[in-house]
């Protein structure tokens, strides 16, 4: 896994070959930052993030590597949770947490609102749809936020009403809420 701009950009973090997790790939990861970049977030502000399903990190490092001031990685997996406790500790970065929990049960005891939110949940996950309408009913995205759902190609969140837009990238799709 590689870092792909920021203060940590080009760092490279061995992720185990026994991981169960589908890491975004860089294609996908470049063109969701320039979106956020370009249309939604000042990195230099020092937003808030929420890393949703965490995996194996990758989102939420380019979150901290471009300035966020704080970003919480949630992972249910323990040894996937390990593996970002073990990252964090390497890079030394206080803004940084990884949390092991549920997503789901997170969201309900949550009460801290999030300048950006993304969630790649496994694409087979069956209440995948019902992640936006939980964030927003629990108010975890701030006033200006932008949510970010990552999914498979056979959601289509068009009609939700708080969808902005939709961007894929092979087999990767990104829905933006706000």
């Amino acid at each position: 896994m590689r870092i792909v701009s920021g203060k940590y950009k080009g760092k490279h973090i061995d992720v185990p070959h026994s991981f169960k997790a589908r890491p975004t790939t860089d294609f996908a990861k470049e063109g969701l930052f320039n979106i956020l970049s370009n249309n939604y977030v000042d990195f230099n502000d020092s937003p808030s993030a929420l890393d949703l399903f965490g995996g194996t990190g990758s989102i939420g490092l380019e979150f901290l590597s471009r300035g966020c001031c704080k970003v919480v990685s949630v992972e249910k997996d323990f040894k996937h949770w390990q593996f970002l406790q073990r990252v964090s500790k390497m890079l030394g970065d206080p803004n940084w947490k990884p949390v092991h929990a549920d997503v789901f049960k997170f969201i309900t005891r949550e009460k801290e609102p999030y300048d950006i939110i993304f969630a790649d949940p496994p694409y087979a996950l069956p209440n995948l749809a019902e992640i936006p309408d939980l964030i927003f009913s629990h108010e975890l995205l701030s006033a200006d936020g932008i949510l970010i759902l990552e999914h498979g190609r056979d959601y289509d969140f068009s009609a939700h009403p708080r969808y902005v837009s939709h961007r894929n990238y092979g087999s990767v799709n990104f829905t933006f809420f706000q």
